[in-house]
């Protein structure tokens, strides 16, 4: 059986691309909660190009800190279900094939939190104070 790819944007503005079990696999039609299989995020990423702005799109782990592959939302956070483009469906499916080595959130061991010193904060704050408009007292027009 043919699986069919969909993109499911979701309430919150997230697109995500997945397949959605079906038969014994998938919760009751009429419950609450829908099961995604593989569920990917579509990232949008800016590029300039000589013609202008594109978006480059990204697939990541939409659930990076599990294991699990199927993943269960509620139905009402979600806003619409499209079928995916044969574009789409084909991206899918090259990522999906190693769904479980796809990069992980990585820490940054060398990254050490720092306050800054009385002196530091008040420098940084006469910077800004600088971008601070001079007529406060003015109402601004739009």
């Amino acid at each position: 059986m043919k699986t069919t790819v969909k993109i499911i944007k979701l309430v919150n503005g997230d697109d995500i691309v997945t397949v959605l079990p079906t038969g014994d696999k998938q919760l009751p039609d009429n419950g609450p909660l829908i099961r995604l299989d593989k569920p990917l995020q579509i990232k949008y990423v800016p590029q300039m190009t000589p013609m202008g702005f594109r978006d480059y799109i990204a697939l990541i782990r939409w659930t990076n800190y599990t294991m699990d592959k199927v993943v269960t939302i509620p139905k009402d956070k979600i806003m619409t279900i499209t079928n995916a483009s044969l574009e789409m469906s084909g991206s899918y499916g090259e990522i999906i094939k190693n769904y479980d080595n796809l990069d992980k959130p990585k820490r940054d061991e060398n990254y050490h939190k720092k306050e800054f010193s009385p002196e530091e904060n008040n420098k940084l704050n006469e910077i800004f104070k600088e971008f601070d408009d001079d007529d406060e007292d003015e109402p601004t027009i739009h």
